[in-house]
């Protein structure tokens, strides 16, 4: 794995503030039901907005059932794997959160060892065995406009901590969010929904 600051010469590239490659844990009071209880990664964030996955709400289907609806035989074993609901902006479009360098027709690189890819042929892959080692499929991502995420932030709404790649990659959806928010060092269910602002 590694560690945060290996990979933090990638984070020069970012906007000063940016919230890229971070996870955005939902507080126990979020009553949006789309993000209660989430661990949302953050592809993208800039002036003009954000970008993410949840990455623990799974969906009632498999990688098996996406392969098939694409008409991919499925050679790698991988059918069984789970698809998160990945936010309720395009539910029908595909994203894979990976950890290889390699370059897919749709990429974007969020940090050294973490890209996101949107097209056909990472899935082709997947289906064959010859994907990354590690992912996360999702369908449909979570978006904001300018400046909506800084005020949701800044409403108590969320807490930011550094992407994890264990949590990412090796923790199962449903522990996610716990682990997620232990490396900030509490129990989020500790924590009272209708916490005031200092």
């Amino acid at each position: 794995m590694v560690s945060h600051t290996e990979s933090s010469n990638a984070d020069r590239t970012l906007t000063t503030g940016s919230l890229s490659d971070h996870f955005l844990i939902a507080m126990p009071g979020m009553q949006d039901q789309n993000f209660a209880h989430s661990v949302t990664y953050i592809c993208d964030h800039s002036e003009s907005g954000a970008m993410g996955l949840v990455l623990n709400n799974t969906m009632p289907i498999t990688l098996g059932e996406i392969f098939q609806q694409m008409d991919l035989e499925d050679e790698s074993d991988l059918g069984g794997q789970p698809v998160m609901a990945g936010g309720p902006v395009q539910v029908e479009r595909g994203f894979v959160i990976h950890n290889d360098r390699q370059e897919w027709q749709s990429t974007l690189r969020i940090a050294e060892d973490v890209s996101l890819s949107a097209s056909r042929d990472i899935l082709e892959a997947l289906a064959k065995g010859a994907g990354p080692t590690h992912f996360v499929t999702a369908l449909g991502y979570a978006g904001w406009e300018a400046g909506q995420l800084e005020k949701e932030i800044a409403a108590n709404s969320w807490l930011t901590v550094p992407a994890d790649r264990h949590v990412l990659f090796h923790t199962p959806a449903e522990q996610r969010w716990a682990a997620a928010a232990r490396q900030l060092g509490f129990d989020l269910n500790l924590i009272s929904s209708t916490a005031g602002h200092a």
